[in-house]
Parts: C-alpha cells; structure tokens; sequence
C-alpha cells in the first residue's frame, strides 16, 4: 500500500562565505563546512522523503532569499521558513516583499538566542505578527523550556497565529521533564498549536539511543497527537549526535504503535497542512 508523501518539516543547508552565521563556529567541527542539497539527497532517498521545509540558520534577510533560491531549484524543497527583523520599522514591508514568493511558508526569530525573555512579548512586534496571520505564513517558535509560559501569553495575545513549536522546546532529555511536561501541556492545550518531533537527539546527554528519547517521544505523542506533531530531521544538526538515517528510523519505532493513517501525519500530512505546502 502506498503512504502518503513524507516530509521533512525541518532542516538546513548553508554556506559558510556568506559569513551570518554566528553561532556557526569552528569549535562545532562536524557542521563547520557547507551543506547543500546534494549532501542530503541520499539520506532523502534513503528515508523516503517526498519533501523538505528548509528553516534559516542566520538572522538575516539575506540568508532568506539564499534559501528562496535554493528552494527555486529544488523540486523537492516545498516551503522555506525564514527571518526577518521583527523590530524594524519597515518590518511588515519586508515580510510583504519575501512572501511574494509562495514558497516562503513562515518566519522565525531565534528567540533562544534572544537574552530578553520577554522579547517575543514586545507590544512593537504585533504588527508582523498581525502580518504573518494576514499573509497566510506560519510562527516557528524556537524556544527553550524557560520560554514556554511566555509563549503562552503569546499565544493568548495572537490567537490566530499559527505557531509551531520547534524541537519540542528543547527539553533536558536524560533529566526531570515535570516542569517541561506541565509548561508544554498547558500549550497543547490549545487546538492550533503544533509541535516538531525534531531536534532531539541534540538534546541527548552524551551520545543519543532511542531509549533516551522514548520519554519525550511518547510525552509529545500523548499531549499533540499525530495531526498535530511532525517529523523533522533538524539536519544537519543531527549529525553532532547521529546520521539522518538513524534519527528516522528511531522515529519510526518510537512511534510503531500508531496506526498506518497516524504515521502518515506524523511523517507527512501535518507539516503539508500546517504549513499549506503544495
């Protein structure tokens, strides 16, 4: 029986002379180089993946339109998520200018990376939120189990936002989930919000096994459900803990007691949705 088209709701590529990626540094050896397509298309074809959503790595416009690009020359490649200076004046202009191409599909700050927690609260950011809304784009929230009860006033402020929480919030995998379990089930609580079943294996202690991330699989699973939780590979990234092909295929049986229509939105349906990909 066929399966409906798998996609990969998360990953990057990049080039390194572009020079805006700052937390890209040397230290970080397996992903101090560049990584394009043609280094992921075996692993795509491995896995089965019909499809990929590319998500910025830089805070920069520029780094959008390079993925647009890439996006542009690569069937495969279905929507892109980009950035945008959130604070500036003519941010809800250049958000107009980047969704004139249909494959930009959503925005994200990297709020992790933002010292201010209370950031994404700024009363001055409500006019792009507004536009993400109006111009049919998504919010993928990069946050960190300290974000969440903001997220959640976020989310109360924007209730049309469409928002996807990436990498299940980062939790401490390998140590108490309680207070991440509690924050992320007052989130799931509300129907719209989304959850990404990637970036996990970098949450690992030490080296990742699929029985460190069972806990968080099934919590994830048990709070968002399968129409509301996607796979993402978060390549290449991953590749600090394990290769593409093994993080898909933990994925795969950490989630062997759903059906063959749940696996299908786990692994395909959702990401197509939520994001409206075509």
């Amino acid at each position: 029986m066929a399966h409906a088209p798998r996609i990969d709701s998360h990953m990057h590529v990049w080039q390194l002379s572009r020079g805006d990626y700052g937390w890209l540094t040397p230290e970080l050896v397996p992903l101090y180089r560049d990584f394009g397509i043609d280094d992921v298309r075996a692993s795509w074809d491995e896995a089965g993946i019909d499809g990929a959503v590319l998500v910025q790595a830089a805070p920069t416009v520029a780094e959008t339109r390079y993925l647009l690009a890439v996006a542009n020359s690569e069937p495969r490649v279905k929507g892109v998520v980009g950035w945008i200076d959130m604070l500036s004046p003519d941010a809800v202009d250049e958000l107009e200018r980047l969704a004139s191409d249909t494959l930009l599909r959503g925005i994200r700050p990297m709020l992790q990376d933002i010292s201010d927690d209370d950031w994404m609260l700024r009363p001055e950011l409500a006019p792009v939120y507004r536009a993400v809304v109006d111009l049919g784009l998504r919010f993928d929230a990069l946050v960190l189990p300290r974000h969440l009860p903001n997220l959640l006033r976020l989310i109360e402020r924007h209730p049309d936002l469409p928002i996807v929480i990436d990498h299940g919030a980062k939790p401490q995998i390998g140590e108490s989930l309680d207070a991440w379990q509690k924050d992320m089930a007052a989130l799931a609580a509300i129907p719209h919000v989304h959850c990404k079943l990637s970036g996990l294996v970098t949450e690992c202690r030490g080296s990742a096994s699929k029985a460190d991330l069972a806990p968080v699989v099934q919590i994830l699973l048990d709070l968002f459900g399968p129409q509301r939780l996607m796979f993402g590979s978060d390549w290449p990234v991953c590749t600090l803990r394990s290769t593409y092909a093994e993080w898909w295929g933990w994925a795969q049986e950490l989630t062997d007691s759903l059906s063959a229509h749940e696996k299908d939105a786990l692994f395909g349906t959702t990401a197509r949705r939520f994001y409206g990909l075509t």
